[in-house]
């Protein structure tokens, strides 16, 4: 297997894709039915008890409730590690929402069932660091 071959890459980097192109139908399908977000792990505004978004339905809540509303979203990954069913890419999501953009530094990892899809997104980073760097774009 090469390393563009890996299951988790290939889910992580289309679920990128997706975001990138605004297909919320192609991003829910990446999912598998029991498939759980959490972005950011633990409790936030998008997430108060921190217990993520599982399923179908609630991860396209989550899609609603937090990509659908920015302008754009760019994915600014350094590195990979693909391990066993899972990877996880270091670097940044810069997203730009209301004229600002906003860059959340963290680690990002994809864990993929034996069909392929993805089981478990988890993303770590901090609300009040990524806050921190909101700037206006121009």
């Amino acid at each position: 297997m090469t390393i563009t071959e890996h299951p988790a890459r290939a889910a992580g980097l289309a679920s990128q894709a997706a975001v990138r192109a605004r297909d919320k139908q192609a991003w829910v399908a990446l999912f598998a039915e029991d498939g759980i977000v959490e972005d950011p792990v633990g409790p936030s505004g998008f997430d108060p008890e921190g217990k993520g978004h599982r399923g179908k339905e609630a991860i396209a809540a989550f899609w609603d409730m937090a990509i659908a509303k920015t302008d754009s979203i760019e994915f600014l990954f350094g590195d990979s590690f693909a391990c066993g069913n899972e990877i996880a890419f270091t670097g940044t999501i810069r997203s730009t929402l209301g004229g600002h953009r906003i860059d959340a530094e963290g680690v990002f990892t994809y864990k993929v069932n034996e069909t392929g899809k993805i089981a478990a997104l988890r993303a770590f980073w901090e609300v009040d660091r990524a806050m921190a760097t909101a700037k206006p774009v121009g």
